[in-house]
């Protein structure tokens, strides 16, 4: 059985077409243009392979994921120029004809990471997944079972206790100022310093600020979760702040409780097992199989 993924983001759409076990058979990236150009090509796309059983989706949102809402499938009030009040969902739909999941980019990608430890044999049946570039989403797998009926959870936008030595920033969020997102993300950077978060030195201070930040919300997530994993991603994370993280989660949390498996930092605290792409793919197949197989889906077998 084949299965396909859909996958939108800032710049480009991503379709793939993978076998039962999650196997990525094909790959085609297109750029995101207008909806209806995108579109057409993701359709064009699909329709050359028929024997695709069920489709999983993802997108940048904001996106109406209650599915008795009129406009279920839709992403909405988007800040991408012309693509918002969008009827995804229902535009594949209508063309493609087969069942599909449809959920927020990080989530497919939280998911993802929920299968790929599933087919390595060594399943993680709660994780938190967080991605910090241009802003800072989340996705969270809880019993195997991604968390939040709305969307994804919002934890870019908790509000962290503010560093010593970081009074004076305003943060950068359009909304809270302050919050994570404002205080962590690549425009937060590029407001502190004007210039990009690649041009900083790993040596300057704010690593370790930024960090402080970041394990706080670590930290959030552990108490109310208690989470196998945390994995954190995004084009700001590297081998050097993903150290600096775990130093400050460490230092904050004190050993309140245990973490993960068998207390083990290093391994509650990690990057990325594969790339964002790859993830998502696992994720969009995993959850179109699983919507082939329910109970209401009249193509099941």
């Amino acid at each position: 059985m084949l299965l396909g993924s859909i996958e939108l983001r800032d710049h480009d759409v991503t379709c793939a077409i993978s076998d039962n076990q999650m196997n990525i058979k094909d790959k085609v990236d297109f750029p995101l243009n207008t909806p209806n150009e995108t579109l057409s090509n993701v359709i064009k796309y699909f329709k050359n392979v028929t024997e695709v059983k069920a489709i999983g989706i993802s997108s940048f949102g904001p996106l109406e994921l209650r599915n008795y809402a009129p406009n279920y499938g839709y992403i909405t009030d988007s800040s991408r120029p012309n693509w918002s009040n969008i009827n995804l969902l229902g535009t594949l739909k209508k063309h493609l004809k087969v069942p599909m999941s449809f959920t927020t980019d990080v989530n497919s990608t939280a998911y993802g990471e929920y299968i790929f430890s599933v087919l390595q044999n060594n399943p993680v049946m709660s994780l938190v997944y967080m991605t910090i570039s241009k802003g800072v989403g989340a996705g969270i797998v809880n019993a195997g079972e991604l968390v939040g009926y709305k969307g994804s959870p919002e934890i870019g936008h908790i509000y962290p206790k503010r560093h010593p030595k970081d009074q004076v920033f305003k943060g950068t969020c359009p909304y809270q100022g302050d919050c994570l997102e404002g205080l962590v993300s690549e425009s937060a950077f590029q407001a502190r310093f004007n210039k990009s978060y690649k041009e900083i030195s790993m040596f300057n201070p704010i690593w370790d600020i930024v960090a402080y930040y970041i394990a706080q919300s670590a930290i959030q997530s552990t108490l109310l979760i208690r989470p196998q994993k945390i994995i954190i991603g995004g084009d700001i994370i590297n081998k050097i702040e993903i150290q600096k993280i775990k130093e400050q989660f460490q230092k904050l949390f004190n050993g309140y409780l245990s973490v993960g498996d068998n207390n083990n930092l290093n391994n509650y605290i990690t990057t990325p097992s594969n790339s964002s792409t790859k993830l998502s793919i696992i994720g969009n197949t995993a959850l179109a199989k699983k919507i082939y197989y329910s109970d209401a889906n009249i193509y099941a077998k």
